[in-house]
């Protein structure tokens, strides 16, 4: 028993005689030495902690956990958490969101939750709540003003994290979201080791088509592979622009570099059955397949392509659901925010619904349906 747990604690990739992820010596024996784990293990925390009892024992309260990862910034990946954490509410789970970007908290603005702030309890921190079945964590509650910048060097995050992780009380939940900043640093080495006894679900690695988003995310792939980190899937963010055609402007360019305003001569020139159609354009060049080729190439499943959508980013930015409240309808049909068509809700739709088949073993949707809802298209 005692051979099979140091050989857990040993990276595929490892050089020989190596003391193992968890040793004192980690990352800075003789035998670590041109290791590619190097930097990795010397920086993560060593020896016991009894900490990790007190995180294991919150954690079983807690049936599902997810990670949301991605190699690179500006992709997407709180608004995905967001939606995720507001859709699985939506079809009546108990949900809780832990925002760990301890420099760049989005979590209270994308959930209407500004201002806010956290209480404490004989059973620890409380949540803050969304819905009575959406708690949701952060730093951001913690800020005297927002504006605030986290000046923090690694040991102070993980510290925080691992209070988080300790310390709160969730309750008896269905999934925990956990909501990462991009890269493979500090944050990410704390939460995989913090939650190496707790049974994490996977991880969802959100990305953007274009190689230079991809090139990083194949690098956050290994990582989760090296710590033991099932990939659930990855998910194209920004796949590109859908919206209604009338909800577009149009422009006539100039000889002098002028743009003149022809929105409305091209609508009246467009048949009114036609106005309400979708369009859709590529905005990132993906040079080398985006997302689905480059999922096939390292081994992992690919769950879908969600389109950049106004509407989605409107409610983002309005810290409200795309899905609607609890035990509201979740239709097909992608209307919501006022009735308007929103592109990517189909997309997203299908996303989750095949994250809910991997961890509860949920009877997926049809296949076609579910191809046309990851393209996020409709077809008139």
């Amino acid at each position: 028993m005692a051979e099979q747990a140091l050989a857990a604690e040993v990276p595929a990739d490892a050089n020989a005689h190596c003391p193992g992820t968890s040793s004192e010596t980690a990352g800075k024996s003789a035998a670590c030495a041109g290791c590619p784990n190097q930097e990795i293990c010397a920086t993560a925390p060593k020896g016991p902690d009894p900490d990790l009892i007190a995180i294991e024992q919150r954690m079983r309260n807690i049936k599902h956990k997810i990670l949301v990862l991605s190699g690179k910034g500006g992709v997407g990946k709180s608004t995905f958490s967001a939606q995720l954490a507001f859709a699985l509410a939506a079809k009546s789970r108990e949900v809780g969101l832990l925002d760990i970007d301890i420099c760049g908290p989005s979590m209270p603005k994308m959930l209407g939750l500004e201002g806010e702030e956290i209480h404490q309890s004989n059973a620890g921190w409380s949540p803050v709540y969304v819905e009575d079945n959406l708690g949701v964590m952060s730093i951001g509650f913690m800020l005297q003003n927002p504006d605030d910048a986290v000046i923090w060097r690694g040991p102070r995050k993980n510290a925080l994290i691992k209070q988080f992780l300790k310390d709160v009380d969730w309750g008896n939940i269905d999934y925990l979201v956990v909501d990462a900043p991009p890269g493979t640093s500090d944050e990410h080495i704390s939460i995989a080791q913090f939650l190496k006894a707790s049974n994490v679900d996977g991880a969802i690695i959100v990305t953007t088509p274009q190689e230079v988003s991809i090139i990083d995310v194949r690098k956050e792939i290994n990582f989760c592979k090296k710590v033991g980190i099932p990939v659930l899937g990855v998910v194209e963010n920004m796949s590109g622009l859908s919206q209604q055609l009338d909800k577009f402007r149009f422009f006539s360019p100039g000889p002098d570099g002028s743009q003149q305003d022809v929105t409305e001569q091209v609508m009246q020139h467009l048949p009114a059955e036609l106005q309400n159609c979708i369009a859709q354009t590529e905005v990132f060049h993906a040079s080398k397949g985006g997302a689905q080729l480059m999922a096939k190439d390292m081994q992992v499943p690919f769950l879908g392509r969600v389109p950049l959508d106004p509407l989605l980013s409107r409610a983002a930015e309005e810290g409200r659901s795309a899905f609607g409240s609890k035990g509201g309808s979740v239709g097909n049909n992608g209307k919501e925010l006022g009735h308007q068509f929103m592109p990517s809700l189909p997309a997203l739709q299908a996303i989750i619904q095949q994250l809910m088949q991997l961890t509860e073993g949920t009877k997926p949707p049809d296949e076609s349906a579910m191809q046309n809802e990851r393209n996020g298209t409709l077809h008139l």
